[in-house]
């Protein structure tokens, strides 16, 4: 039996001046490995933005981390980007109506660190573009000239909530959260289901009869195979996309 589809937006990656679709295989590594679907990647470009065309054969959307910036005017800030350069814009023009209308349709989603805050700005919600200068926030940026191991290891704890607590079966877990912007106001459709110690949202799910609408600050696909959370969750986005292919994709 085939494998029930995910499909992973691609980020614009530019190379020597050429404009690359690219996604970290780590990504795509989990959802085979560990969710045990098929990944299958979306490129941007306005020519290549057809939502009924990826619609017609997604079972899932996974929405990866980057290292862009989800641009200010999205979410109303009156503040220019921190940085231009951090941006991708065709990124953007996808995932946030591919989030809307996954929750319109009850696809299931699972959105990790950038792919957070997307859906975030996607249903209303407002981000901070540099969590470490808000009052009473820590610093939450990745550590500098570190090898890759250690800059994705183990940075703080997450208290658990709702759903997620339930699923890990534990109060409290320590996570490789790694970021520069953060959640300010939470979408209305979204429940906060982990915080860090200063009270920044690490982890949000969507309505309770949405099969699997869920994101994370931190990121779960690293050596998602051996930790343990990472497998809970992983393993049950697999469940609920394998779900939606044996009963028939949401129209």
């Amino acid at each position: 039996m085939s494998r029930p589809i995910v499909i992973i937006p691609c980020d614009t990656k530019v190379i020597e001046g050429i404009a690359f679709d690219a996604v970290g295989r780590k990504y795509a590594a989990a959802v085979a490995e560990v969710a045990e679907c098929q990944p299958l990647l979306a490129p941007l470009g306005p020519s290549m933005l057809d939502m009924g065309a990826l619609f017609d054969i997604a079972d899932g959307i996974l929405l990866s981390g980057a290292v862009s910036n989800v641009h200010p005017n999205l979410y109303g800030l009156d503040e220019p980007p921190l940085n231009d350069k951090a941006l991708d814009p065709e990124r953007d023009s996808l995932t946030l109506p591919l989030a809307r209308e996954a929750l319109t349709r009850k696809l299931p989603l699972f959105a990790i660190c950038r792919g957070f805050q997307e859906i975030n700005v996607a249903l209303g919600g407002t981000l901070d573009q540099s969590v470490h200068t808000v009052d009473g926030r820590n610093d939450h940026r990745e550590p500098s000239n570190v090898p890759v191991p250690e800059r994705f290891g183990p940075s703080h704890p997450v208290k658990l909530s709702g759903t997620l607590k339930s699923w890990i079966g534990e109060d409290e877990i320590v996570v490789n959260s790694l970021h520069w912007q953060g959640i300010q106001r939470l979408a209305r459709p979204l429940t906060a289901e982990a915080h860090a110690e200063d009270g920044l949202i690490e982890a949000v799910r969507g309505p309770a009869d949405h099969p699997f609408f869920f994101g994370v600050q931190w990121h779960p696909e690293w050596q998602a195979r051996t930790n343990r959370a990472s497998v809970e969750i992983f393993r049950r986005f697999g469940d609920a996309v394998r779900n939606v292919n044996s009963n028939g994709r949401a129209i």
